[in-house]
């Protein structure tokens, strides 16, 4: 799926984050709830963050150029990275509130018509946090994949809150709802910091997850029972692009054409184990014994 088609589900998650501020805005001010209002502000969060992650998909469309020649797909680590601080700022902002409820009280009103207006928009959530969730994981996009965790992750938090509105509807225990505020807060910040650190990780260029790096590793294993063999394996992961370099080494007295025909196949085989990804091999006369310097990642000087 190309990274422009991604963008329609950007918009899926503007329109479903608009809905939702909506909803929650009028369970809020029906129930003058402030676990209501935690649930709200989480949503404004949706909203800028899936604005944030349009632009940057629309960034990571773009072809590769004489400036950027493995493309613009890392973009889509600014939108995580983005979306993962917003979560960081609504989870004091709704820390503020509940401490503020806490030291002044108040009671749930129309808990019942509240709560029925709150479900509908955390169906919404769980309806597009679905589709989201699907769609990332099938075009590696993590921006998308951000966005349908975070969207789970307003789900979950939505349960709470509406089931301890409502016991604090049937109880009249006043304190409950600003401590689930701030349950509420705790639950999202620690999602914030788990999308800031995943795109610090793609920043960094680190390696493909293990997974990917077994199927790796099987291709390889294939062709080494065949007299190849493979060092100074690179791998690192942008956007919804994978990048894997290794070298081969072949026997010295193959001609060239025989060499590129066995790195054409290797590569293929890779690609196919890795979907999508951009394959680069390196030649090198498995006799010769500058070949082995740079069994790491990079030749030691001489």
């Amino acid at each position: 799926m190309g990274q422009k088609s991604l963008q329609r589900y950007a918009w899926l998650s503007i329109a479903a984050a608009l809905a939702t501020i909506l909803l929650k805005g009028l369970a809020w001010k029906l129930t003058d709830s402030v676990g209501l209002l935690s649930d709200a502000i989480e949503s404004f969060v949706n909203l800028a963050g899936a604005l944030m992650a349009l632009g940057m998909l629309a960034l990571a469309a773009r072809p590769a150029d004489d400036g950027h020649a493995h493309g613009h797909t890392k973009a889509e680590y600014f939108s995580s990275a983005f979306e993962g601080f917003l979560i960081l700022v609504a989870a004091v902002w709704i820390a503020v509130e509940a401490i503020g409820r806490l030291l002044d009280p108040r009671p749930v009103q129309l808990a019942v018509i509240g709560l029925s207006v709150a479900v509908v928009a955390t169906i919404v959530n769980f309806v597009t946090a679905r589709i989201l969730l699907r769609v990332g994981r099938e075009s590696r996009s993590i921006t998308l994949e951000a966005d349908a965790h975070h969207l789970f992750t307003d789900v979950w938090t939505s349960v709470g809150v509406m089931v301890g509105v409502a016991l604090v509807w049937l109880t009249g225990w006043l304190w409950l709802d600003p401590t689930i505020a701030m349950v509420v807060a705790a639950n999202i910040l620690w999602t914030g910091w788990h999308l800031m650190r995943r795109s610090a990780a793609g920043l960094m260029d680190a390696s493909l997850p293990g997974p990917e790096l077994a199927r790796i590793e099987d291709v390889l294993s294939k062709y080494r029972a065949q007299g190849l063999q493979f060092h100074a394996l690179r791998t690192r992961q942008a956007g919804t692009r994978a990048f894997v370099t290794l070298h081969v080494l072949v026997p010295g007295a193959w001609t060239v054409q025989q060499a590129h025909d066995w790195s054409e196949r290797i590569e293929a085989d890779l690609r196919e184990a890795v979907p999508g990804a951009h394959v680069t091999t390196h030649l090198e006369p498995n006799e010769d014994p500058v070949s082995h310097l740079d069994q790491e990642l990079d030749r030691p000087p001489v």
